[in-house]
């Protein structure tokens, strides 16, 4: 089996490497909406989104300098903007500003829209095919995510401005991740967000100065190591396996093991927050799992091999 066959064969490994490259990602990022709901507590939602940019571009330059990160090209520089505006500015500024107003539960509600609109995205831009039971996987999956979202929230409210961000956000975030992982097979997983960050760096370092106003906040000590979760994980160490994963691909299955990040959201809120957990959670985040795994187990026509070295395509 090669790494563009099924991510999970029947007669294969138990699990592929793109999808256990996937799964440690989203392990990162399933802490990222409740520690942006901790660290509004004491900061501005500009001073998160873009502040957390600023530190994990000053990671990445480390990083660069370290493990001698080969500096792009004008073209790829290019290509390089979609990841910066999905990932890097788009996402974090548009769910720090929606989670001003709705809550953490609420937010995974329309962000569990996001796997499927990773797949969508990566099947315009690629030429990987998916199956009938990859989209019914898909869509069931959503609903799934979307209902135990809800179980976790309650009632929806009206649409609102704050939603209206989160669906920004998606859209963002789609882009950036399908982007992403077709620029980590030229130029590494790792080196792709680094580059990335350093690229958005002359917009997202005024925009700190500018939500900073001058002054430092006031926040808990708690408060500041959710900022920095957000900014040496969430926005940074977070992409190094996610990208990995996408690179190794299929892409479009692999993007769906973000069914599951609601499921973990909502776990460690009541493991380190202490919400209640009750049956219909608990059912609905084994529904939720168990339409990723039928997913991620269909067949995608492979996309065209890049022509660059193997080594690069999955460093």
């Amino acid at each position: 089996m090669n790494r563009h066959d099924s991510a999970i064969g029947t007669n294969g490994p138990v699990i592929s490497p793109g999808i256990a490259w996937g799964l440690l990602g989203v392990c990162a990022f399933s802490f990222t909406l409740p520690m942006t709901r901790v660290a509004l507590a004491g900061l501005d939602p500009m001073v998160i989104a873009c502040g957390r940019a600023v530190v994990a571009a000053l990671l990445a330059v480390v990083a660069l300098a370290v493990g001698g990160g080969r500096l792009p090209t004008g073209n790829q520089w290019l290509r390089l903007i979609p990841v910066s505006l999905g990932v890097v500015a788009g996402f974090p500024v548009l769910t720090s500003l929606a989670l001003r107003d709705v809550d953490a539960g609420h937010s995974a509600i329309v962000i569990g829209l996001l796997p499927a609109a990773t797949a969508v995205v990566a099947v315009l831009w690629t030429r990987e095919r998916p199956g009938r039971r990859f989209w019914l996987g898909a869509a069931v999956g959503v609903v799934a995510t979307l209902a135990f979202a809800l179980a976790a929230h309650g009632t929806t409210a009206t649409m609102g401005a704050g939603d209206l961000y989160l669906l920004g956000a998606v859209v963002l975030a789609a882009v950036g991740y399908a982007q992403g992982g077709r620029m980590a097979r030229e130029l590494g997983a790792w080196q792709t967000i680094c580059w990335a960050l350093v690229l958005a760096v002359p917009v997202m370092a005024p925009a700190t100065l500018i939500a900073l106003a001058g002054r430092l906040p006031h926040a808990t000590g708690g408060q500041w190591a959710a900022f920095g979760y957000l900014s040496a994980v969430s926005m940074f160490l977070g992409f190094f396996a996610w990208y990995r994963g996408l690179a190794i691909g299929p892409m479009t299955t692999v993007s769906q093991i973000q069914l599951v990040q609601p499921v973990l959201s909502v776990s460690w809120a009541v493991l380190l927050l202490g919400e209640h957990l009750d049956a219909a959670l608990v059912a609905g985040g084994i529904a939720v799992i168990g339409c990723a795994a039928f997913t991620v187990r269909s067949r995608v026509a492979p996309a065209p091999t890049p022509a660059v070295p193997e080594r690069s395509a999955v460093t």
